[in-house]
């Protein structure tokens, strides 16, 4: 018997890496010199948030995910902080809203301007006071709105409603101390059931989130993690971390017993600590290493050998840190499937890195992008607290998709069926109700087409708000946009000629129909 290689067949293989060109990138942006590992930069379809240096309390900066290019020294920022800021994180409910975490022990929450920031920002929305010590992290709940969770160097995880009166919140809902050292990343499942953390005691713990009792611990001699994610519902945990030899590593768990671990894989020898990022809907890993210019992905299957390493995206450019944009706001046009966000120190630059699987056609590519989580809570906060787990809303990506079928339109349908049963008991005026039915569908496809066209084009198009774009910066971009302008001009004059004809056929044979009628009735 001869030996056959095993090829494994996956969509996923040739996936590459494509980095935005200079005009696309955000230059000039004084990025934190801070030591702490975390990704200091948060992503959503309207706004791009980054943590910055400055002298004299904390502050970040808020820009328009369009407003590429050079930035303004002198951009306003959001500075309420009297120390340095850890963490931002924004709320996945709602692209004007984030959350702040500080060296001030404090936790605050914003609201970010329809158009941005114009001036300073110095008075938070609610801030938060119940930590002792500097507040390291912070995670929205994923499905339920307005649930926070903080963590600090007291060594306390805090869950804090937001959906209260008080500008100032001092209680929090819920306090969880299992840890006996500083905890160093949080995750969450899909539901939000449950709460995975690893801590500088080199313990990874999993635990009910909303009450926080402990279902499992690992303590592994031989993998001290740094960073954890649970892997969606495949019911596995991965951890980043260092070996015994100070290799630079990941180890993958089973949920139900976290005991041993069910793989671990060395890297390298490099000193930077690995932040995983994982998508559900490809079930594709990432790992980007602090410092590195390369990122490694892989396929995560749910049978041995578990992670398949598919390729790696390297360049010259050492990142700090990494935002992520979510599903709903990337391009689904040019097969993108994720989006990352390198903070570049070395050259005070934001680079914009597109993950795309590469496909010949141009239509959508339903296979690689499945349902996903939308921008809207399963859960109020009184709900989640109340005990009730739901997975998140979902979504499709495809462009002009809505989720539900709204009441008008069904009450439009059935009044639309019983005008056809009256005219049916009129056989005398069978015909002319036929026509004008098909006068007024027609005029109400024209005008469902062109607001799908104008919904697709001026407010937002696959998650991006066209009216916060930059003005053109060349004569070039200005003379294609203006192109782009007399195109639709043009387009738009050529369907309000055919509606025009369309409407006087459908008159003139209502007139027959009218004249014809008359003729026999004398008859």
């Amino acid at each position: 018997m001869t030996w056959r290689p095993q090829y494994r067949s996956s969509k996923f293989r040739h996936v590459f890496g494509k980095a935005a060109t200079k005009e696309s990138c955000y230059d000039g942006v004084p990025i934190t010199r801070s030591v702490q590992d975390n990704n200091f930069c948060a992503v959503n379809p309207r706004f791009l948030a980054v943590i910055t240096e400055c002298a004299g309390g904390g502050a970040f900066l808020v820009l328009s995910i369009h407003h590429t290019g050079k930035v303004d020294p002198h951009t306003p920022r959001v500075s309420g902080h009297k120390g340095n800021v850890l963490d931002v994180k924004w709320n996945p409910f709602s692209d004007y809203c984030i959350a702040s975490c500080s060296e001030d022990t404090t936790v605050k929450v914003w609201e970010i301007p329809p158009h941005g920031v114009l001036k300073n920002l110095t008075v938070p929305w609610k801030e938060l006071q119940g930590h002792s010590r500097r507040v390291g992290l912070i995670e929205w709940h994923p499905t339920a709105n307005n649930i926070l969770f903080s963590t600090a160097y007291d060594y306390q995880v805090m869950i804090w409603n937001l959906d209260c009166p008080e500008q100032v919140i001092k209680n929090p809902v819920r306090t969880i101390s299992h840890h006996t050292d500083v905890v160093l990343s949080m995750s969450f499942n899909t539901d939000g059931s449950l709460l995975a953390t690893t801590c500088k005691d080199r313990k990874v713990r999993l635990m009910e989130s909303r009450s926080g009792n402990l279902l499992q611990e690992a303590n592994n001699k031989t993998h001290k993690a740094s960073k954890v994610l649970i892997l969606g519902n495949m019911k596995m945990l991965l951890t980043t971390g260092t070996s015994r030899w100070n290799d630079r590593q990941i180890a993958l768990w089973d949920q139900d017993d976290l005991s041993v671990s069910l793989l671990q894989e060395n890297l390298d020898g490099s000193s930077g600590n690995l932040f995983p990022f994982y998508d559900p809907d490809t079930h594709m890993l990432y790992i980007a290493g602090k410092g590195d210019g390369n990122i490694r992905y892989y396929e995560i299957s749910s049978e041995k050998p578990y992670i398949h390493y598919l390729t790696e995206y390297r360049s010259n450019l050492p990142q700090k840190g990494m935002g992520v944009m979510p599903k709903r706001g990337l391009d689904v046009s040019s097969c993108e499937v994720f989006r990352f966000y390198k903070l570049v120190t070395i050259k005070s630059l934001i680079e914009p890195l597109s993950m795309i699987v590469p496909r010949r056609s141009e239509s959508y590519q339903e296979d690689i992008y499945p349902m996903t989580a939308g921008n809207r809570p399963a859960l109020t906060a009184e709900e989640w607290l109340s005990g009730i787990d739901k997975g998140p809303v979902l979504m499709s990506l495809k462009p002009g998709s809505q989720v539900a079928e709204s009441y008008s339109e069904m009450n439009k349908e059935r009044g639309s069926l019983l005008d056809s049963r009256r005219s049916q008991s009129r056989p005398g005026m069978l015909q002319l109700a036929y026509i004008q039915d098909q006068l007024g569908t027609k005029d109400g496809k024209e005008d469902d087409s062109r607001t799908a066209d104008d919904r697709s084009r001026t407010p937002i198009s696959n998650g991006e708000d066209l009216a916060l774009c930059s003005p053109p910066r060349t004569e070039n971009e200005l003379l294609l946009k203006f192109h782009k302008q007399q195109e639709e001009i043009r387009r738009l004059r050529e369907l309000v000629h055919q509606r025009d004809v369309r409407v006087k056929q459908l008159e003139l044979e209502i007139k027959n129909i009218k004249n014809s009628q008359a003729q026999s009735s004398d008859f």
